[in-house]
């Protein structure tokens, strides 16, 4: 298993779907695997039930994608938050931190109406203070770490199975890789 983490916009469901696909294993957004099972979106629950309660059922399906056999989970950016989850990723599965800057996401974000956490009045700062909370966590999870900066999704792609295979992590064809840490 192979986790992706980092900031709302950092690429983690663009590049975790080319990733799968290459490596040809299952692919797995856990926001949208939230969705499904809440029959509703995350913008609408959170403002409905608030955080707290949203992070406990993200809670559930990380634990539970974590312990599937094979495949590529992309993360909500806070998964993080949460100690279980963080031991949970870290423990399960090989963890890639999507690491950009917050004036990088901005600009790719800057219209974006579906990311709960960035509906306030200056979203460059909320990002900032996003990074600044969640960077050391994103570290301590992580087993590598991938500056997103401007390559395309096919070079970061490319730049994470470098890590992996140099890791030692990549297994021989039919058995992609191995979940074990």
């Amino acid at each position: 298993m192979i986790s992706l983490i980092g900031l709302p916009g950092s690429g983690k469901s663009t590049v975790g779907r080319q990733l799968a696909r290459r490596l040809q294993i299952p692919f797995y957004d856990s926001d949208r695997l939230i969705e499904e099972r809440l029959g509703c979106s995350i913008s609408e629950f959170f403002e409905r039930e608030g955080e707290q309660r949203f992070r406990d059922i993200e809670a559930q399906v990380i634990d539970e994608l974590t312990q599937q056999p094979q495949g590529v989970i992309s993360t909500g950016g806070g998964a993080v938050m949460r100690g279980e989850n963080r031991d949970h990723l870290h423990q399960r599965t090989r963890v890639v931190y999507l690491n950009s800057a917050p004036d990088e996401l901005f600009r790719r974000l800057r219209h974006d109406k579906n990311r709960p956490l960035l509906q306030v009045p200056d979203p460059l700062a909320r990002l900032r203070d996003l990074h600044c909370q969640r960077h050391p966590l994103y570290l301590e999870t992580a087993h590598f770490s991938v500056d997103t900066g401007r390559p395309s999704v096919g070079k970061l792609v490319n730049m994470i199975l470098m890590q992996i295979e140099c890791d030692g992590q990549a297994a021989s064809a039919g058995n992609p890789l191995n979940s074990s840490t």
